[in-house]
């Protein structure tokens, strides 16, 4: 996997030591698109409209990514930065919510700690 991207003219560092969580949300998309799991990018937070309100989309603490798993499974997947990335309380309460409803609510930090975890839900 080739690490390194371009913002403007600078290169952001992907490297596994200096990792962004955008980084590692990037690297499990192209994991899942590679293994044929669909799934979708999901934004959550909110914006100013033009007459000075807000507009939210998503749900607070909705996870980063959307699959589905073999016989329908709902798989959600929360990105972190490999070094000091945490759950908001939000973040815990949904995971543990799909967790609780037959789901797979999982926190990855790396393509390998998605494929680990894919393997131990038996999706992959």
């Amino acid at each position: 996997m080739a690490y390194g991207r371009k913002v403007g003219k600078s290169t952001v560092d992907d490297s596994p030591r200096g990792a962004r969580e955008n980084s590692v949300l990037n690297a499990v998309m192209e994991y899942l698109s590679l293994k044929r799991i669909p799934h979708w990018r999901i934004n959550s937070g909110a914006t100013k409209t033009e007459r000075g309100g807000f507009v939210r989309f998503g749900s607070k603490g909705m996870s980063d990514i959307y699959a589905i798993g073999p016989a329908g499974i709902s798989v959600w997947i929360e990105c972190k930065r490999p070094k000091g990335g945490r759950l908001s309380e939000a973040q815990k309460e949904f995971l543990d919510c799909i967790n609780r409803n037959d789901g797979v609510g999982i926190v990855v930090n790396s393509v390998d700690s998605l494929e680990n975890q894919l393997k131990e839900a038996q999706i992959i």
